[in-house]
């Protein structure tokens, strides 16, 4: 299998566009400039997304494809090279300043679980990797240190909440709770004011 670095577009057509041929790389960030009307669109939506779209189509089982609108193939003599092509039209509907291209697109929420299944997590304070353990590694761990080590185990209750929570501390300090790690610092829940 030969491996395509590039699109390449020979006679396109479509729209004002005449008779162009056309090589872009991939993983690259490639800009189309021109006048108005001197076929940047019809380049990138009308034939690049367009025959994208359509040959996705095209792979689904006839079932799937009689509930979807036919998309014609493009006036184009060849496209190669054609990676699965997402589009953002410049009239997005979304006005808010906050919009991003995934929130826009919709795939941010994927890309979040692509990143956190993927990605490598690192300690903030120390930099080394953080590793899924199971619970008789941790307690093998915590077993490991001297007796006269102090061991600290801490659980998120609030996280990113504004707001009072003294009901929550009265109630650790009930259920035999000593301290409460609040905005990084450690409280007696005894001696806390409640």
């Amino acid at each position: 299998m030969v491996l395509i670095n590039s699109l390449f577009i020979k006679g396109a057509r479509e729209h004002n566009l005449k008779n162009i041929d056309i090589e872009i790389p991939h993983n690259k960030l490639v800009i189309i400039t021109g006048l108005s009307g001197s076929g940047k669109s019809s380049l990138a939506f009308d034939t690049i997304f367009a025959e994208g779209q359509r040959r996705y189509l095209e792979s689904l089982s006839s079932y799937a494809r009689q509930f979807l609108e036919r998309i014609e193939k493009p006036d184009v003599d060849l496209i190669e090279g054609l990676s699965p092509a997402i589009a953002i039209n410049q009239k997005a509907t979304s006005h808010n300043p906050r919009s991003t291209v995934g929130t826009v697109t919709e795939i941010y929420d994927y890309m979040r679980v692509l990143f956190s299944r993927c990605g490598k997590v690192f300690c903030p304070q120390c930099g080394k990797p953080i590793a899924r353990q199971t619970i008789q590694q941790i307690v093998d761990e915590i077993l490991s240190y001297p007796e006269e080590v102090r061991i600290i185990i801490l659980a998120p209750l609030i996280r990113g909440r504004k707001g009072e929570y003294k009901k929550l501390l009265n109630d650790m300090l009930k259920n035999g709770f000593a301290r409460a790690l609040v905005d990084g610092e450690f409280i007696e829940l005894e001696d806390w004011d409640s």
